[in-house]
């Protein structure tokens, strides 16, 4: 894994660094870091051994500069099996960002057999060769994931499958861990679900991540399984894998947009 992270803890605030670049304005951040820096300030803060996180809703309210970030977090709902934490991101005392994560704690599986779809068919990442670089980067863009696809992600007017694995630490001097990795990922559910023909025409303006549980490993499994679109506005939505099986899924609502050069 690079060692160059997308945040430099100082102080309280997190300083975002130039990798943390997105695709639609070269100086503004990719919304996955900021939705990954909620996550890991909430697991931090609120998380405990058996109280995992099961869903996660992110509002991006804008495109934030490079400003240094602070993280305020507060809990609305504290019981014996749920914990509901509110975060909101700021910039220069401006939010820029907040989440709601709902945290439940893990009990025995009832019994009995509940009906799920079929086991997902894509070839273990091991099996596939690396994707080249997204087609929806700007010019100033670094690799900030690696993907492995068999050519079916952007531009392809299908249904979309890919494995994605995090190439570098969010915050540095901290190692990621798998509710991290999956929710700095989430995001890819837009792009995915939501490109077509002419490419990624929609950026997203939220993310829900629900898991049932948290992934084994490196690598996370997308399978785009909606998009709707009218007026220019989209929704998308993905199915989570690991290595081992089904994990969760990703929606995402969008709004038409153009890059900024």
């Amino acid at each position: 894994m690079n060692t160059d992270a997308f945040f430099l803890p100082e102080g309280e605030a997190f300083v975002p660094q130039p990798i943390c670049c997105g695709p639609w304005d070269p100086n503004s951040l990719h919304g996955r870091v900021v939705a990954g820096l909620l996550a890991a300030e909430v697991e931090r803060r609120h998380a405990e051994p058996h109280l995992r996180v099961a869903r996660m809703t992110v509002d991006l309210w804008r495109l934030p500069d490079f400003t240094p970030i602070t993280i305020e977090t507060a809990i609305r709902r504290e019981g014996s099996r749920i914990r509901v934490i509110d975060a909101e991101a700021l910039a220069a005392g401006q939010s820029i960002g907040r989440a709601s994560i709902v945290l439940l704690r893990q009990s025995e599986r009832p019994p009995g057999n509940v009906w799920a779809p079929p086991t997902w068919d894509f070839p273990q990442p091991h099996d596939l060769p690396p994707d080249p670089r997204p087609p929806i980067a700007n010019e100033g863009w670094q690799p900030m994931w690696e993907s492995r696809s068999q050519g079916r992600t952007f531009g392809a007017v299908a249904q979309k499958r890919t494995w994605m694995r995090e190439v570098r630490p969010l915050i540095a001097g901290r190692a990621l861990t798998p509710f991290q990795r999956v929710a700095i990922a989430a995001d890819f559910a837009s792009p995915l679900a939501n490109s077509g023909s002419a490419g990624l025409a929609y950026i997203n303006v939220d993310i829900t991540l629900y898991l049932h549980r948290y992934p084994a490993g490196e690598w996370i499994g997308f399978e785009s399984t909606d998009h709707g679109a009218s007026d220019g506005i989209a929704i998308g939505q993905c199915r989570l894998y690991d290595e081992q099986g089904p994990i969760g899924a990703a929606l995402v609502a969008a709004l038409a947009q153009r890059r900024r050069t």
